[in-house]
């Protein structure tokens, strides 16, 4: 995140003494990634870190894959899937490999322990739901359709605002989440022509310091497996901190769409890097206005990389079959495109109010068992059995309807 920020107090040269009120130090730590190459933070405790009274494993936390390996599309209705629980503790799996995991939770109990999540970056894509995201860096408040981007080894607890539903879409990166390359300047500014500036990012604002004794569970993710540390301290006891290596956040509704003459490919929704993926954001916008232009996307077999939606509006330009909450999984080695009918409806049209969320790996994903029993066993027909309709409806010398009875949104 190359955007320097501070809170709190902090000395005026690094690694110097910074005294407390009755004459002691305050503990300095740096937390960053790529050793001390990579972004990083100085954060200043009332007690040192690493007064730890018990550590012991809890679980093992093994993503298991599905068995059925067929290549095929597939079609997962999240609102089947089991609600309630922990934010951090009850999240199903949903598709994986080496570089990215997909999850997905709608929590309804606050967490009493504090969690860190020391092998992955994460990204919480809020479809539902508000509160505060409570880190040692300060305060986060969130809202629908924000983007949490919590980086590997930040310690926090998310304060669910309980009054509404929350339903939260979670991705573990193996490597650090950052803006595409392509977005910033060799000073790593945000360009013009990037589809968000600076100013969309949202940071820690209120810093409060907390100065307890007692017993303070932390519940660590390290090796695929869920430790606990219980500190002898409220971990949240920094004074104030300063640098590059932060939580932050940004709305998916601030992303500015970029439009065309004819079809953009979906690289121009682009919203995150990370290694072995990406992340794109699909927001209302206008549709190609040029003469002849095909609003919907062509047919396309990437032949390198798996293609994931989260659907997270009830608007789309289709038609049955996508709900909210839905995820489409297109894997590589097949083609994929729009349902038949969608092609030429989408000619002519104006505008879409859709909003999706696409992640795309350059490595095969798997699914996992878990999310089984919320597939739509017959999505990969739903192409066949659309074109049979329609074939079946201008044979009756009835008018082929212009939408098929599946369809995905013009993004797809």
């Amino acid at each position: 995140m190359p955007i320097y920020h501070t809170l709190g107090q902090v000395p005026p040269k690094r690694h110097t003494a910074m005294r407390k009120p009755d004459g002691g130090i305050y503990s300095e730590q740096l937390v960053g990634h790529e050793g001390f190459t990579g972004t990083s933070a100085l954060l200043y405790h009332v007690h040192p870190p690493t007064t730890v009274k018990s550590v012991r494993k809890l679980r093992d936390l093994v993503w298991e894959a599905d068995d059925d390996q067929t290549l095929k599309h597939r079609h997962f209705r999240t609102a089947q899937l089991p609600k309630g629980g922990s934010p951090t503790l009850d999240r199903t799996p949903l598709l994986f490999n080496a570089d990215i995991g997909m999850l997905y939770v709608e929590p309804d109990e606050q967490d009493a322990h504090f969690y860190r999540n020391a092998q992955a970056d994460e990204v919480v894509y809020v479809a539902k739901g508000q509160g505060t995201l409570e880190t040692q860096y300060g305060d986060l408040p969130y809202r629908e359709g924000d983007y949490v981007v919590i980086h590997r080894g930040i310690m926090h607890r998310w304060k669910l605002d309980l009054s509404k539903p929350s339903k939260f879409l979670v991705m573990e990166s193996r490597g650090h989440v950052r803006w595409p390359k392509r977005y910033r300047n060799e000073f790593g500014q945000l360009l013009e022509g990037a589809p968000y500036s600076e100013r969309d990012i949202r940071r820690p604002t209120e810093l409060r310091t907390h100065d307890e004794m007692g017993d303070f569970p932390i519940l660590i993710k390290q090796f695929d497996a869920l430790n606990e540390y219980v500190l002898d301290h409220h971990p949240f006891d920094v004074v104030g901190w300063d640098g590059y290596f932060y939580p932050w956040i940004f709305n998916i509704h601030d992303f500015e769409p970029i439009v065309g003459r004819v079809h953009q490919p979906p690289p121009v929704h682009q919203t995150f890097q990370g290694d072995g993926f990406v992340i794109c954001s699909f927001c209302p916008r206008p549709y190609d206005f040029g003469e002849n232009a095909i609003p919907a996307p062509y047919n396309h077999s990437n032949v390198d990389s798996d293609e994931v939606i989260f659907y997270a509006s009830e608007e789309f330009m289709s038609r049955k079959g996508i709900e909210f909450g839905s995820i489409t999984h297109h894997p590589d080695g097949i083609p994929h495109g729009p349902h038949p009918g969608r092609y030429e409806a989408s000619i002519g049209q104006k505008f879409t109010n859709e909003l999706a969320v696409m992640m795309d790996s350059f490595r095969p994903l798997k699914v996992a068992k878990a999310v089984r029993p919320s597939e739509d066993e017959s999505y990969h027909r739903s192409w066949i059995e659309a074109q049979h309709a329609r074939v079946a409806a201008a044979g009756n010398g009835g008018a082929a309807s212009p939408q098929p009875s599946v369809a995905l949104p013009l993004t797809d």
